[in-house]
């Protein structure tokens, strides 16, 4: 006969309530509670809870990173390499050129309607330098080089390509200049080997800009800007200087100036109608530049000048061009406040570069990813349609 005792109940209810206990624990830790136990009294922790926010946490972390990412990354606003002499006042010295320097007549570096440009060398320091020979035999034409050399002591930037010396003849003036290798930027424009994505246009006209700041904050107007007065310091860097100052002029606000000259394709309105010049009319040319940049494209030319004087003053362009497909709304807004008739509607230099196209490092990273990629598949042979 069995006998069961006091304590085998105590032991049995004990028992009972442990096995419940682990029943209950077990269930607990099915649904994601982890369950422990010390100095005689159990925890329940929530694992799945706590799993799912630090899930959370990370994601926030992650997504953190990705902002401070996009914000750190900032294209190069460095100005572009100095001229290798101390900015000099000039005047014309009516000495021979030849007595101080060593010219390379066969090499042309660029011409136009002055004349040509040839590589040199100063005897005294081998420094090397450009000889920009202007055809000048009226007293004329020998006030409009002055002009230019006056215009040019005025400016001190790296942007701005600077005078060293000039000397005076009979037949003509020679304007000893900084020497700047990499070719016209309308070399690179037409250059079908040379992909220009919009992240190179916005380095370039940026330091367009800054070029123009300077000269408008020392009172002058450039007046002939285009990709042949913008020059590329070398040809494996997006680095550029503005040249010839051959139009340029001293602008005084309570002296009404007018012109009658320039290239037609980026005349500003106000030129055509020979009407007051001002700073926006050097803002109107970057504009055409820009657009340029972007598509290859001139927004104004026509079949004749004539046509194209007429498509300037009724403003007539858009970017409905398959090149301006894939371009930035920014982009497209920064041509947009600059191709406008009334020049008081412009932006300025300063403005320009505050505008977003050419300050906002986060528009600049996507832009940098773009070329990045389009880098890469041209490296492995893939389409590029897109890029």
């Amino acid at each position: 006969m069995l006998c069961l005792t006091k304590e085998h109940f105590i032991v049995e209810e004990h028992t009972e309530g442990k096995l419940e206990d682990e029943e209950e624990d077990q269930s607990l830790e099915s649904e994601g509670w982890a369950v422990f136990s010390t100095d005689g009294m159990d925890f329940h922790l929530n694992l799945k809870q706590r799993v799912e926010r630090a899930r959370e946490e990370m994601d926030e972390e992650k997504e953190d990173d990705e902002d401070e990412e996009v914000e750190r990354y900032f294209i190069d606003t460095s100005l572009p390499p100095s001229a290798p002499f101390n900015h000099r006042i000039v005047s014309a010295k009516p000495n021979q050129i030849i007595n101080f320097y060593t010219i390379n007549w066969q090499e042309v570096l660029g011409g136009g309607r002055f004349g040509q440009v040839h590589k040199c060398v100063e005897n005294s320091s081998g420094l090397t330098l450009a000889a920009k020979v202007i055809k000048a035999r009226s007293l004329k034409e020998k006030e409009v080089v002055k002009n230019e050399i006056q215009v040019m002591n005025n400016l001190d930037h790296a942007s701005l390509i600077q005078l060293y010396a000039a000397y005076e003849s009979r037949n003509d003036i020679i304007l000893v200049l900084e020497y700047v290798g990499g070719g016209e930027l309308f070399d690179r424009i037409i250059d079908e080997n040379y992909t220009l994505m919009e992240l190179d246009a916005v380095l370039f006209i940026r330091q367009i800009c800054e070029g123009l700041q300077h000269m408008h904050k020392m009172y002058i107007l450039h007046l002939d800007l285009k990709p042949e007065n913008i020059l590329c310091v070398s040809r494996i860097t997006n680095k550029v200087k503005i040249i010839d100052f051959g139009l340029a002029r001293i602008y005084k606000p309570r002296e009404k100036l007018r012109v009658n000259f320039g290239t037609p394709e980026f005349l500003a309105p106000e030129v055509i109608n020979y009407d007051f010049v001002s700073f926006n009319t050097d803002m109107w040319s970057l504009g055409v530049i820009t657009y340029m940049l972007l598509s290859g494209l001139c927004p104004f030319l026509g079949d004749d000048d004539n046509q194209t004087l007429n498509n300037i003053l009724a403003c007539k362009w858009n970017f409905d061009e398959q090149e301006f497909v894939d371009t930035t709304e920014e982009a497209k807004d920064f041509i947009s406040k600059l191709l406008i008739v009334n020049k008081s509607w412009r932006i300025g230099a300063s403005e320009a570069l505050r505008h977003p196209w050419l300050s906002d490092p986060a528009l600049h990273h996507r832009l940098h990813t773009k070329k990045t990629m389009c880098r890469s598949r041209r490296s492995s042979c893939l389409p590029q349609n897109d890029c």
